[in-house]
Protein backbone atom coordinates (compact mmCIF):
# COMPACT_ATOMS: atom_id res chain seq x y z
CA UNK A 1 0.00 0.00 0.00
CA UNK A 2 1.47 3.39 -0.69
CA UNK A 3 3.02 5.25 1.63
CA UNK A 4 1.74 9.49 2.02
CA UNK A 5 3.19 12.63 4.00
CA UNK A 6 0.32 13.81 6.28
CA UNK A 7 0.57 17.31 5.91
CA UNK A 8 3.35 18.93 7.36
CA UNK A 9 3.17 16.89 10.05
CA UNK A 10 6.43 13.85 10.18
CA UNK A 11 3.88 11.32 9.73
CA UNK A 12 3.34 8.90 6.59
CA UNK A 13 0.40 6.88 6.12
CA UNK A 14 -0.84 4.47 3.96
CA UNK A 15 -3.00 5.98 1.41
CA UNK A 16 -6.33 4.09 2.76
CA UNK A 17 -6.65 4.16 6.39
CA UNK A 18 -9.37 1.62 8.53
CA UNK A 19 -12.00 2.93 10.52
CA UNK A 20 -12.42 0.81 13.07
CA UNK A 21 -15.57 1.52 14.47
CA UNK A 22 -17.97 -1.20 12.34
CA UNK A 23 -16.28 -3.75 14.40
CA UNK A 24 -17.07 -2.09 17.62
CA UNK A 25 -20.02 -2.02 20.12
CA UNK A 26 -21.89 1.11 18.30
CA UNK A 27 -22.11 -1.04 15.02
CA UNK A 28 -21.36 -4.55 14.52
CA UNK A 29 -20.43 -5.39 18.14
CA UNK A 30 -17.85 -8.25 16.90
CA UNK A 31 -16.48 -10.82 18.98
CA UNK A 32 -13.09 -9.28 20.77
CA UNK A 33 -10.96 -12.10 18.59
CA UNK A 34 -13.25 -12.11 15.60
CA UNK A 35 -13.04 -7.68 15.34
CA UNK A 36 -8.89 -7.86 16.37
CA UNK A 37 -8.26 -10.85 13.10
CA UNK A 38 -9.94 -8.07 11.11
CA UNK A 39 -7.31 -4.97 12.08
CA UNK A 40 -4.78 -7.69 11.85
CA UNK A 41 -5.76 -8.59 8.12
CA UNK A 42 -5.78 -4.65 7.00
CA UNK A 43 -2.27 -3.92 8.40
CA UNK A 44 -0.71 -7.29 6.74
CA UNK A 45 -2.56 -5.80 3.58
CA UNK A 46 -0.51 -2.54 4.60
CA UNK A 47 -3.29 -0.30 5.82
CA UNK A 48 -1.36 1.12 8.68
CA UNK A 49 -3.32 3.83 9.51
CA UNK A 50 -6.06 3.14 12.11
CA UNK A 51 -8.98 5.65 13.36
CA UNK A 52 -10.43 4.95 16.45
CA UNK A 53 -12.55 7.23 19.27
CA UNK A 54 -13.26 7.35 22.72
CA UNK A 55 -16.63 7.13 21.90
CA UNK A 56 -16.31 4.12 19.64
CA UNK A 57 -14.87 1.73 22.78
CA UNK A 58 -12.58 0.11 19.94
CA UNK A 59 -9.16 0.25 21.51
CA UNK A 60 -9.19 -3.66 22.91
CA UNK A 61 -9.40 -4.68 19.39
CA UNK A 62 -6.39 -2.87 17.74
CA UNK A 63 -4.56 -3.44 21.18
CA UNK A 64 -5.17 -7.41 20.45
CA UNK A 65 -4.37 -7.19 16.99
CA UNK A 66 -0.70 -5.56 17.95
CA UNK A 67 -0.06 -8.02 20.54
CA UNK A 68 2.89 -10.08 20.06
CA UNK A 69 3.40 -8.59 16.38
CA UNK A 70 6.04 -6.21 14.89
CA UNK A 71 3.36 -3.26 13.87
CA UNK A 72 3.52 0.08 14.05
CA UNK A 73 0.58 1.68 12.96
CA UNK A 74 -0.41 5.37 13.22
CA UNK A 75 -3.28 5.58 15.07
CA UNK A 76 -5.69 8.44 15.57
CA UNK A 77 -8.25 8.79 18.01
CA UNK A 78 -10.62 11.63 19.07
CA UNK A 79 -12.75 12.62 22.09
CA UNK A 80 -16.27 14.38 22.69
CA UNK A 81 -14.90 15.68 25.53
CA UNK A 82 -15.63 19.70 26.28
CA UNK A 83 -13.46 20.92 28.35
CA UNK A 84 -9.44 20.47 29.51
CA UNK A 85 -9.91 17.99 32.43
CA UNK A 86 -12.14 15.92 30.67
CA UNK A 87 -9.44 15.71 27.29
CA UNK A 88 -6.55 14.91 29.67
CA UNK A 89 -8.92 11.99 30.79
CA UNK A 90 -9.35 10.80 27.33
CA UNK A 91 -5.92 11.13 26.36
CA UNK A 92 -5.00 8.96 29.61
CA UNK A 93 -7.67 6.57 28.65
CA UNK A 94 -6.44 5.94 25.33
CA UNK A 95 -2.48 5.78 26.19
CA UNK A 96 -4.25 2.70 28.61
CA UNK A 97 -6.31 1.09 26.49
CA UNK A 98 -3.77 1.10 23.41
CA UNK A 99 -1.34 0.07 25.41
CA UNK A 100 0.89 2.96 23.98
CA UNK A 101 2.91 5.78 25.71
CA UNK A 102 2.46 8.14 22.71
CA UNK A 103 -0.89 8.36 20.68
CA UNK A 104 0.05 9.36 16.82
CA UNK A 105 -2.95 12.11 16.26
CA UNK A 106 -5.54 13.05 18.73
CA UNK A 107 -8.59 15.39 17.85
CA UNK A 108 -11.16 17.13 18.65
CA UNK A 109 -14.28 14.90 17.83
CA UNK A 110 -17.45 16.15 15.60
CA UNK A 111 -16.46 19.80 16.12
CA UNK A 112 -19.99 21.70 14.85
CA UNK A 113 -20.80 25.70 14.10
CA UNK A 114 -19.61 27.41 16.61
CA UNK A 115 -18.26 24.50 18.82
CA UNK A 116 -14.75 25.23 18.67
CA UNK A 117 -14.77 28.27 20.75
CA UNK A 118 -16.79 26.82 23.28
CA UNK A 119 -14.01 23.95 23.20
CA UNK A 120 -10.88 25.90 23.89
CA UNK A 121 -10.20 24.09 27.34
CA UNK A 122 -10.21 20.67 25.32
CA UNK A 123 -7.90 22.26 22.73
CA UNK A 124 -5.61 23.64 25.50
CA UNK A 125 -5.51 19.95 26.95
CA UNK A 126 -4.45 18.53 23.14
CA UNK A 127 -1.50 21.47 23.15
CA UNK A 128 -0.19 20.78 26.65
CA UNK A 129 -0.27 17.06 25.86
CA UNK A 130 1.17 17.73 22.82
CA UNK A 131 3.90 19.93 23.98
CA UNK A 132 4.61 17.10 26.84
CA UNK A 133 5.40 15.06 24.02
CA UNK A 134 2.07 12.52 24.49
CA UNK A 135 0.78 13.32 20.86
CA UNK A 136 2.21 13.98 18.30
CA UNK A 137 -0.28 15.83 16.24
CA UNK A 138 -3.22 17.50 17.21
CA UNK A 139 -6.27 18.46 15.17
CA UNK A 140 -10.02 17.94 14.57
CA UNK A 141 -12.84 16.44 12.94
CA UNK A 142 -16.05 17.34 11.46
CA UNK A 143 -19.06 17.47 8.86
CA UNK A 144 -19.10 21.49 8.31
CA UNK A 145 -17.67 23.72 5.65
CA UNK A 146 -17.13 26.38 7.35
CA UNK A 147 -15.79 24.65 10.17
CA UNK A 148 -13.09 23.56 8.02
CA UNK A 149 -12.54 26.56 6.59
CA UNK A 150 -11.98 28.31 9.69
CA UNK A 151 -9.48 25.72 11.10
CA UNK A 152 -7.32 26.36 8.32
CA UNK A 153 -5.89 29.67 9.94
CA UNK A 154 -5.39 27.78 13.74
CA UNK A 155 -1.74 27.09 13.65
CA UNK A 156 -2.14 24.98 16.02
CA UNK A 157 -3.95 22.39 14.10
CA UNK A 158 -1.81 19.90 12.33
CA UNK A 159 -4.44 17.78 10.59
CA UNK A 160 -8.41 17.38 9.51
CA UNK A 161 -10.73 14.81 9.28
CA UNK A 162 -13.42 16.52 7.69
CA UNK A 163 -16.43 14.41 5.39
CA UNK A 164 -16.31 14.71 1.92
CA UNK A 165 -18.27 12.65 -0.73
CA UNK A 166 -19.18 12.66 -4.05
CA UNK A 167 -22.92 13.96 -3.37
CA UNK A 168 -21.97 15.72 -0.06
CA UNK A 169 -24.34 13.56 1.94
CA UNK A 170 -23.89 14.51 5.42
CA UNK A 171 -21.77 17.51 5.25
CA UNK A 172 -22.98 20.51 6.48
CA UNK A 173 -22.72 24.40 6.64
CA UNK A 174 -24.36 25.88 9.52
CA UNK A 175 -27.22 24.33 10.44
CA UNK A 176 -27.49 23.57 6.67
CA UNK A 177 -27.18 21.35 4.41
CA UNK A 178 -23.60 22.00 2.51
CA UNK A 179 -22.02 20.63 -0.87
CA UNK A 180 -18.92 18.88 -2.29
CA UNK A 181 -17.73 21.58 -4.22
CA UNK A 182 -17.43 24.31 -0.72
CA UNK A 183 -16.44 21.00 1.14
CA UNK A 184 -13.41 20.62 -1.19
CA UNK A 185 -12.55 24.69 -1.21
CA UNK A 186 -12.72 24.62 2.07
CA UNK A 187 -10.09 21.69 2.36
CA UNK A 188 -7.89 23.09 -0.16
CA UNK A 189 -7.17 26.05 2.25
CA UNK A 190 -6.10 23.77 4.79
CA UNK A 191 -4.20 22.26 2.59
CA UNK A 192 -2.33 24.94 1.27
CA UNK A 193 -1.58 25.93 5.16
CA UNK A 194 -0.02 22.83 5.59
CA UNK A 195 -2.70 20.54 7.45
CA UNK A 196 -2.54 16.70 6.90
CA UNK A 197 -6.07 15.54 5.39
CA UNK A 198 -7.95 12.40 5.96
CA UNK A 199 -11.23 11.89 4.93
CA UNK A 200 -14.05 10.23 6.13
CA UNK A 201 -17.42 9.22 4.67
CA UNK A 202 -16.28 8.01 0.86
CA UNK A 203 -19.62 6.25 0.64
CA UNK A 204 -21.76 8.38 2.75
CA UNK A 205 -22.79 5.90 5.48
CA UNK A 206 -23.35 3.38 3.04
CA UNK A 207 -26.24 5.10 0.53
CA UNK A 208 -23.41 5.29 -2.30
CA UNK A 209 -21.84 1.94 -2.08
CA UNK A 210 -24.07 1.03 -5.22
CA UNK A 211 -21.68 3.67 -7.21
CA UNK A 212 -18.38 1.70 -5.25
CA UNK A 213 -15.99 2.97 -7.86
CA UNK A 214 -17.43 6.36 -8.39
CA UNK A 215 -17.04 6.80 -4.99
CA UNK A 216 -13.48 6.18 -4.52
CA UNK A 217 -12.55 7.62 -8.14
CA UNK A 218 -13.39 10.87 -6.89
CA UNK A 219 -11.75 10.93 -3.53
CA UNK A 220 -8.69 9.29 -5.32
CA UNK A 221 -8.89 12.47 -7.78
CA UNK A 222 -8.67 14.77 -5.03
CA UNK A 223 -5.29 15.83 -4.51
CA UNK A 224 -5.91 18.04 -1.22
CA UNK A 225 -6.64 14.61 0.54
CA UNK A 226 -3.65 12.67 1.76
CA UNK A 227 -5.67 9.74 2.84
CA UNK A 228 -8.85 8.16 3.18
CA UNK A 229 -10.69 6.64 5.82
CA UNK A 230 -12.69 3.82 5.45
CA UNK A 231 -14.88 1.78 7.87
CA UNK A 232 -14.16 -2.44 7.29
CA UNK A 233 -16.50 -4.46 9.10
CA UNK A 234 -15.04 -7.73 7.14
CA UNK A 235 -11.97 -8.71 5.52
CA UNK A 236 -13.96 -9.10 2.10
CA UNK A 237 -14.06 -5.01 2.28
CA UNK A 238 -10.25 -5.16 3.16
CA UNK A 239 -9.67 -7.18 -0.05
CA UNK A 240 -12.19 -5.47 -2.32
CA UNK A 241 -10.24 -1.97 -1.20
CA UNK A 242 -7.21 -3.35 -2.01
CA UNK A 243 -8.50 -5.05 -5.81
CA UNK A 244 -9.86 -1.32 -6.16
CA UNK A 245 -6.49 0.49 -5.06
CA UNK A 246 -4.25 -1.78 -7.26
CA UNK A 247 -6.32 -1.52 -10.66
CA UNK A 248 -7.47 -5.25 -10.82
CA UNK A 249 -11.08 -4.42 -10.02
CA UNK A 250 -13.25 -5.03 -13.03
CA UNK A 251 -14.90 -1.79 -14.06
CA UNK A 252 -18.15 -3.16 -13.32
CA UNK A 253 -17.84 -5.33 -10.09
CA UNK A 254 -20.00 -3.50 -7.21
CA UNK A 255 -18.78 -5.24 -3.94
CA UNK A 256 -21.48 -6.97 -2.02
CA UNK A 257 -21.58 -3.70 1.27
CA UNK A 258 -25.58 -3.56 1.62
CA UNK A 259 -26.18 -0.82 3.60
CA UNK A 260 -26.30 -1.04 7.25
CA UNK A 261 -29.65 0.02 8.86
CA UNK A 262 -30.61 1.48 11.98
CA UNK A 263 -34.33 1.42 12.86
CA UNK A 264 -35.86 2.79 16.35
CA UNK A 265 -37.81 -0.01 18.23
CA UNK A 266 -40.97 2.47 18.80
CA UNK A 267 -42.23 0.74 22.01
CA UNK A 268 -39.09 1.24 23.56
CA UNK A 269 -38.53 4.82 22.34
CA UNK A 270 -39.56 7.65 25.31
CA UNK A 271 -39.57 10.23 23.00
CA UNK A 272 -36.95 12.35 24.80
CA UNK A 273 -34.90 13.37 21.90
CA UNK A 274 -31.80 12.93 23.05
CA UNK A 275 -30.73 10.73 20.16
CA UNK A 276 -31.81 14.05 17.69
CA UNK A 277 -29.24 15.76 19.33
CA UNK A 278 -26.09 13.85 18.54
CA UNK A 279 -27.45 13.23 14.74
CA UNK A 280 -25.46 16.22 12.52
CA UNK A 281 -27.33 14.87 9.27
CA UNK A 282 -31.46 15.11 11.02
CA UNK A 283 -31.65 12.29 9.91
CA UNK A 284 -33.83 11.88 13.07
CA UNK A 285 -37.38 13.33 13.32
CA UNK A 286 -40.60 13.17 15.93
CA UNK A 287 -43.43 11.48 14.05
CA UNK A 288 -46.56 12.05 14.90
CA UNK A 289 -47.06 9.95 17.81
CA UNK A 290 -44.01 12.04 19.20
CA UNK A 291 -41.27 8.99 18.76
CA UNK A 292 -37.95 8.86 17.03
CA UNK A 293 -38.06 7.79 13.39
CA UNK A 294 -34.87 7.70 11.07
CA UNK A 295 -35.57 9.87 7.43
CA UNK A 296 -33.13 6.60 5.46
CA UNK A 297 -32.05 9.20 2.76
CA UNK A 298 -30.32 11.41 5.59
CA UNK A 299 -28.93 8.64 7.71
CA UNK A 300 -25.07 7.80 7.38
CA UNK A 301 -25.63 4.79 10.01
CA UNK A 302 -22.73 6.08 11.75
CA UNK A 303 -24.42 4.50 14.93
CA UNK A 304 -23.71 7.58 16.66
CA UNK A 305 -27.43 8.23 18.06
CA UNK A 306 -27.55 4.47 19.32
CA UNK A 307 -25.80 4.52 22.63
CA UNK A 308 -26.84 7.83 23.93
CA UNK A 309 -30.63 6.50 23.66
CA UNK A 310 -31.59 5.94 27.09
CA UNK A 311 -34.03 3.51 26.41
CA UNK A 312 -32.13 1.27 24.15
CA UNK A 313 -34.64 1.84 21.70
CA UNK A 314 -32.51 2.44 18.50
CA UNK A 315 -31.22 -0.84 17.00
CA UNK A 316 -28.63 -1.02 14.41
CA UNK A 317 -28.14 -3.97 12.04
Amino acid sequence: MEKVALGNTCLKVSRIGMGVMPIGPNQLSLPLEEGAAIVKYALEKGIDFLDTAQYYHTYSYIREAMKGSSFEPIISSKSLAPDYSGMMKAIEEARAGLDMDIIDIFLLHEIRSGDFEKRLGAWEALNDAKAKGLIKAIGISTHNIDVTDEISTQKECDVVFPLINYAGLGIRKGSEAGDAQEMLSAIEKCKTAGKGIYAMKVFGGGNLTVNYQKALDFICSKNCIDSIMIGFGSCRDIDDIISYMEGTMAPDYNPDVSKKKIIVEESNCEGCGTCMKMCQSNALYFNERGLAQIDESKCLTCGYCAPVCPSRAIIMY
